[in-house]
């Protein structure tokens, strides 16, 4: 009996067990693989459609990094869902990797994934086979001032500011100018209803703004025509107002026109405050009775008769005092915009100076080829043999020195090469030169770093001072440093630049490499060239 106990037991432990597996599998697309390439990791759950799945989110699956975690794909499968999500794996050294168990919940659960073992295998190359080929010469580009082009941007850039500013303007006054036209309000009046009818706004089903504007233009009209305030007044005021209006000024107005022109009025009330909305032929009609009212309002209006001389007179002193205003409102217009840009201007300009500095500034605006050294895209590279591995602001040129060494010294060199950035009238440069000489052995670095500074000299340096000290690069290569400034005339403007130096000399088995950088003193972006390119130095050994 303990026997059959023991083993129902087990038979539902074994199916439990094979459940979870089998809710839960594990694959992986292949099992070796090379250094950086990527294993794609697979797990697959099939569960019913109420069930919540997390799947993990880790950076790495024990020793390989996850370089990608794909989105999870939902597959139905009758009235179950699979869930399949895929990992991305990779590992940059060589050797064999175990894919440890992750936990996948189901509905708060745990399940396991299946440990996997893979193996990254490293890159052959057979640089025998491999073409070998020289340094490319620098391809020459048309120089071009980088500061013109900011310069016209800048300018370009204020220049729309302006217009901006200018157009802002002009149409918020367009508004007052063109009321400023109309010789009398009845074709103000005229006006406004014709620009009404173009916008087609009840046509559009904007009837509440379309009788909002119409009503506006009647009590425009009416405000200033016959001067009683039409636009606060509510329209039994306004009817009022009219009525006893009329009487003073004895206009001969008909019952009918004050009737129709209530009656729009009171039409236009429902559509604005009670969203009453009137048919087509009704909203034609109330717009014929306001144009006819304010029509006879006008013709009903005493007409007081002018001498035709001082009626003259008056229009042409009402024309030049318009123009003047135009002339004076134009020229407000553009000494404001004008402000406005100079402004933004100095406003910006400051902030940048107090913030940057004057000479960023300047520097930025006008231009300075240390500057876009510094801030263009460098070159990492190697050059000479044995190879000075560096990184540059621009790729090196290959040029000859074999006429700048005496002829001793070329007596025993076996192989020599150079390799510059800039000349001596430049902002900055750089040369990278490596020797071998024929008989091997170690060389007296001072004595070398004499016969450097012996080469500036012979190129024009004057009043050298020179500083030596150790150097080191960091990889722990040692080597020798030479420091200091010299005087540099230009022979075309006969003036003196006061250049800062730095020469450093490595010594390895037959064979020696030289790095000498130059800038004008004082030059901030250029200390920081050549720090950055001093900070890059590395030594290619002889046999790599």
């Amino acid at each position: 009996m303990k026997n059959k106990i023991f083993i129902l037991y087990f038979s539902m432990l074994t199916a439990v067990v094979f459940a979870q597996q089998k809710q839960l599998v594990t694959s992986i697309d292949k099992t070796k693989n090379k250094i950086g390439a990527e294993f794609l990791l697979t797990l697959k759950t099939s569960v019913d459609t109420t069930a919540k799945v997390a799947f993990p989110n880790p950076k790495n699956f024990g020793a390989l990094e996850v370089i990608e975690s794909y989105k999870i794909d939902t597959v139905r499968n009758g009235k179950r869902y699979d869930l399949i999500k895929k990992y991305g794996l990779t590992q940059f050294d060589s050797g064999r990797y175990v894919i440890p168990r992750v936990t996948v919940l189901i509905n708060n659960k745990p399940f396991f994934s299946d440990s996997l073992r893979v193996e990254v295998s490293n890159v052959t190359v057979d640089t025998l086979k491999q073409k070998m080929y020289d340094i490319k010469p620098i391809a020459e580009v048309p120089s071009s001032k980088s500061w013109i082009w900011k310069l016209l941007l800048a300018l370009l850039l204020l220049a729309g500011i302006g217009a901006f500013i200018y157009w802002y303007l002009k149409v918020r006054q367009t508004k007052k100018i063109e009321e400023d036209l109309y010789k009398t309000p009845i074709e103000k009046a005229t006006s406004l209803l014709n620009s009404l009818e173009k916008k087609q706004l009840w046509q559009k089903g904007e009837i509440k703004a379309y009788y909002s504007e119409l009503t506006d233009i009647a009590r425009n009209y009416i405000e200033e025509a016959i001067e009683i305030p039409a636009m606060e007044s509510t329209t039994s005021e306004l009817i009022e107002g009219l009525r006893k209006a009329s009487q003073k000024k004895n206009m001969k107005l008909s019952q009918e026109t004050i009737e129709n022109l209530e009656r729009v009025l009171k039409q236009a009330d429902l559509v604005k405050f009670a969203k009453s909305k009137p048919l087509d032929f009704e909203i034609t009609e109330d717009r014929k009775k306001i144009e006819s009212a304010i029509v006879i309002l006008d013709k009903s209006i005493p007409v007081v008769v002018e001498d035709k001389e001082e009626s003259l007179l008056n229009e042409m002193q009402r024309q030049e005092q318009l123009r003047i205003q135009l002339k004076k409102k134009r020229r407000s217009r553009i000494i404001t915009a004008s402000a406005v840009v100079i402004g933004i201007v100095v406003a910006t300009l400051t902030f940048f100076i107090v913030t940057k500095g004057f000479t960023y500034v300047k520097d930025t605006l006008f231009g300075n080829d240390s500057k876009e050294l510094l801030e263009g895209e460098w070159v990492y590279s190697e050059y000479g043999n044995p190879a000075v591995i560096i990184e540059t602001p621009q790729v090196l040129k290959r040029i000859d020195m074999t006429k700048l060494v005496p002829k001793e010294g070329m007596a025993l060199i076996k192989e020599m090469q150079s390799f510059r950035y800039g000349g001596m009238l430049d902002d900055f440069q750089l040369m990278v030169s490596t020797f071998k000489y024929k008989q091997a052995g170690e060389l007296d670095l001072s004595k070398s770093i004499d016969g450097s500074v012996q080469m500036l000299e012979s190129t024009g340096a004057q009043n050298m001072i020179v500083k030596q000290e150790e150097f080191d690069t960091k990889q722990g290569v040692k080597g020798m440093r030479a420091f200091g400034t010299f005087s540099r005339i230009n022979t075309i403007t006969k003036s003196s630049t006061k250049i800062y130096y730095e020469i450093i000399l490595f010594n390895q088995e037959g064979g020696l490499q030289q790095l000498i950088l130059m800038h004008e003193e004082g030059d901030t972006y250029a200390n920081k060239i050549m720090e950055r390119i001093l900070n890059s130095v590395e030594l290619k050994q002889l046999g790599q």
